[in-house]
């Protein structure tokens, strides 16, 4: 019975850390990193209507990022919704060959079956899941100047006036006593409504990410 028990300790510290790859950011695992980039290509594969992958988007930077500044317990929640499906393979598990495999050692195709087991699935937590998961991936995938370009949802470089109201408040979080301006900064020609032709705000123009 003892060596039953340590092989199957065995197996399970193989399958929850063995063989993943370094990972240099932030908040994120190891592992959490493997199945964030698994699933963002999985999502967004590369050579559609928009080029870029999930990846190529960056949308495991955008989630490191982003997993770093929620509140300790929705930063929990998404560590655990990410080991999920990352081993939820062990209960429903991809096509052959080897569907138990972790969600990351999967192939795409797999993997974009798996994903849509979730999304299809009769039982309403699974999906709730598959919901969340799609939330945070189309997040960061939006986040992408190249992707908003493509979409031609980027926003227009705005040339903002100084008004009557910003010589009462600071910005936002700041004390009255950082009020930028004052009354010889006011604007005294207002910019009229943007056309179609508008240039595009400098982070989203060509040569961005």
């Amino acid at each position: 019975m003892t060596w039953v028990l340590l092989v199957l300790a065995g197996i399970a510290v193989w399958r929850l850390a063995w063989g993943y790859p370094p990972h240099s950011h932030g908040v994120l695992t190891r592992a959490d990193a493997a199945f964030v980039a698994a699933a963002s290509d999985a999502m967004f594969p590369a050579g559609g209507e928009i080029p870029e992958s999930g990846v190529e988007a960056g949308i495991p930077q955008y989630l490191d990022t982003y997993v770093a500044t929620v509140p300790p317990r929705q930063r929990l929640l998404m560590h655990a919704l990410f080991f999920l499906m990352e081993h939820g393979t062990v209960f429903f598990p991809a096509p052959a060959p080897r569907g138990w495999r972790r969600f990351s050692a999967l192939s795409e195709d797999q993997q974009r079956s798996v994903l849509e087991g979730w999304r299809t699935s009769s039982l309403a937590p699974r999906r709730l899941v598959f919901m969340a998961l799609r939330s945070l991936l189309t997040m960061g995938y939006f986040a992408c100047p190249s992707v908003m370009r493509k979409l031609d949802l980027h926003p227009a470089a705005i040339d903002t006036p100084v008004v009557e109201a910003d010589l009462l408040y600071p910005p936002v979080g700041r004390p009255r006593s950082e009020v930028r301006y004052g009354p010889g900064d006011l604007t005294r020609e207002r910019p009229g409504p943007l056309g179609p032709d508008a240039a595009v705000h400098p982070d989203y123009a060509e040569g961005g990410r």
